[in-house]
């Protein structure tokens, strides 16, 4: 496969399993209700998606550091949320 065609399938995954948080984040945010959202998965999200934080940055990886920046910011806010509205 072109390194090209591969760069963009992996650029397009970091947008997508970034953006999925975005409307769950917004939705919390407006509607202060999490007791459909699973403390447990959250953690276990926030954490995997801060080890490949970690892994990017270990490999100096521009991209996933990016994403996976992003990523954590939105579902570290999901998780604060959670934490604090039950």
């Amino acid at each position: 496969m072109a390194l090209a065609l591969v760069k963009a399938i992996g650029a397009l995954a970091a947008v997508l399993t970034t953006l999925c948080w975005v409307p769950q984040a917004l939705k919390i945010i407006r509607d202060r209700e999490t007791r459909a959202i699973s403390l447990t998965a959250t953690t276990l999200s926030a954490l995997g998606v801060l080890l490949w934080l970690v892994y990017g940055v270990a490999i100096a990886d521009a991209p996933l550091i990016g994403s996976s920046a992003a990523t954590f910011a939105i579902t570290a806010t999901i998780l604060a949320l959670k934490i604090r509205h039950g």
